[in-house]
């Protein structure tokens, strides 16, 4: 009788087990695309640390921007790098300037379909995370400028799908224009030594809005699919903008961005 109890005790163990395991994970599914995008074009410079003349020359850049969302959720997350390299000359070609930065940035969206599905628009905000440099290469004493700073900022995209023939197109409208943050510079006569060596701090960290920092970055790009394959054309405007510490910067970039598309789902294994 005993041994009938515990056999009896381990079947009924075992099914309240593989029932656990059968309601407690669940699969649920992501929509995924990343977008690998390629830009060349020109850009205009102003760093009034380095020097009051005005700079113009070529940006190359690289973006990588990855969107994700649930199965039935109204929620989306973007993720964005952007990495680019500037080569500029002053107008009288007798200084030369170089640039970059990298840039990474992450955004919720609320998502809305409309006109039966072929409008998708999504608005929510970001933040983002930015380090970057500019270097004269003409000057010896302060040759260099750090360009460090973070913001928040609400954003959106707005995409139409629609038909070409029988070819699948999606036009695709993206814009953010932040709204406040903070911002590294050093202040007007200030230098590095002074900063870094000496410890003398004078107001280095500057909260950003748009009345001394006033920015926006935004994308218009058609998409054309042919089977799995999605290729993106596009024009980026990037102006950045800054006027703290009685010193004035600008990057402004217009660029034609190309690249490749790519739609996939995954499932991924949660626990209730």
């Amino acid at each position: 009788m005993k041994t009938c109890r515990t056999i009896l005790l381990a079947v009924l163990l075992c099914h309240a087990m593989t029932s656990l395991a059968q309601t407690d994970t669940v699969p649920q599914r992501h929509t995924t695309q990343t977008a690998n995008l390629f830009g060349v074009g020109g850009t205009y410079l102003l760093d009034t640390y380095l020097s009051p003349e005005k700079y113009s020359g070529v940006e190359l850049r690289f973006t990588n921007q990855t969107t994700r969302r649930r199965d039935g959720s109204l929620w989306s997350t973007q993720l964005t790098t952007h990495g680019y390299i500037d080569y500029a000359e002053s107008r009288g070609d007798d200084g030369t300037v170089m640039a970059g930065l990298a840039s990474y940035s992450f955004a919720r969206h609320y998502n809305w379909h409309l006109m039966d599905g072929q409008l998708h628009i999504q608005a929510g905000g970001l933040a983002s995370a930015n380090i970057g440099f500019t270097y004269n290469m003409r000057n010896q004493n302060n040759p260099a400028q750090l360009r460090l700073f973070a913001h928040v900022a609400p954003s959106a995209v707005a995409t139409w799908q629609f038909h070409a023939g029988r070819r699948p197109m999606a036009l695709r409208y993206e814009v953010e224009v932040p709204i406040v943050g903070v911002m590294f510079s050093p202040n007007f006569g200030q230098s590095y030594y002074e900063i870094f060596s000496r410890g003398n701090y004078d107001h280095n960290v500057v909260v950003t809005t748009p009345f001394n920092a006033p920015s926006l970055r935004h994308m218009l790009s058609l998409d054309v699919s042919w089977g799995r394959h999605t290729l993106r054309v596009g024009y980026m405007g990037d102006y950045q903008q800054s006027h703290v510490n009685d010193l004035k910067f600008h990057s402004y970039s217009h660029l034609l961005m190309v690249g490749y598309v790519k739609n996939f789902r995954i499932s991924d294994i949660v626990r209730r």
